[in-house]
């Protein structure tokens, strides 16, 4: 009878042991493990994509039916690192087309008509770019969607808007674009290393 139940016991201890195995997940495999996730995955992406919104935080504030005013402006973007490296005029070349961030174009969507520098531009989506200069950016909206961000046709150019540069107080590492509340309307705001430029737009 004893012999039976430590037979058991053993048994039970081996089946929960093998329970437990089967459920183990490795999130970080050892160095030099391969593993089946690198074949089918690149890693973590360098420039992160990142989503802004007017009101700040809105899908949030919907949630929380706190949404107390309506959806103005979305923008999609992907945010490159200064990582050490001199930006303006070298890696950022002067008056050359710039994406406003990395990897894909950014992507700017108005939920409503919207007046910039004096310009009616029309609610909708459009690829939001940049000449930059020492002095002044000059910001591109376009009507080439869904595409590569060093791929821009200036052909499909739908407004032009002219905008000074200030410096920042501190170095920003990584681009950073974000509304802020204006009186009237909002402003775009963009900052990488110590540059910033800002986009006022009226609704």
């Amino acid at each position: 009878m004893l012999v039976t139940t430590a037979l058991c016991c053993l048994l039970a201890a081996c089946e929960e042991k093998n329970d437990n195995n089967s459920n183990k997940v490795t999130v970080n495999p050892p160095a030099g493990i391969p593993h089946k996730e690198s074949a089918i995955t690149n890693g973590v992406d360098k420039s992160p994509m990142d989503m802004a919104f007017y009101p700040d935080n809105y899908p949030i504030l919907k949630m929380q039916h706190k949404d107390v005013e309506p959806l103005r402006a979305r923008l999609i973007y992907s945010r490159p690192q200064r990582n050490g490296r001199v930006i303006f005029g070298s890696l950022v070349q002067y008056g050359k087309a710039w994406r406003l961030g990395a990897n894909e174009a950014t992507e700017i969507e108005f939920f409503t008509d919207v007046m910039i520098d004096g310009q009616k531009v029309p609610r909708g989506r459009y690829i939001m770019y940049c000449v930059p200069y020492p002095e002044k950016w000059i910001i591109k909206l376009n009507s080439d969607l869904n595409t590569w961000g060093l791929q821009i046709d200036s052909t499909k150019d739908l407004f032009s808007f002219e905008i000074p540069i200030s410096k920042t107080n501190y170095p920003y590492e990584y681009f950073t674009m974000q509304f802020e509340a204006a009186d009237p309307g909002m402003e775009l705001s963009m900052m990488w290393d110590s540059v910033k430029a800002v986009l006022p737009i009226r609704y």
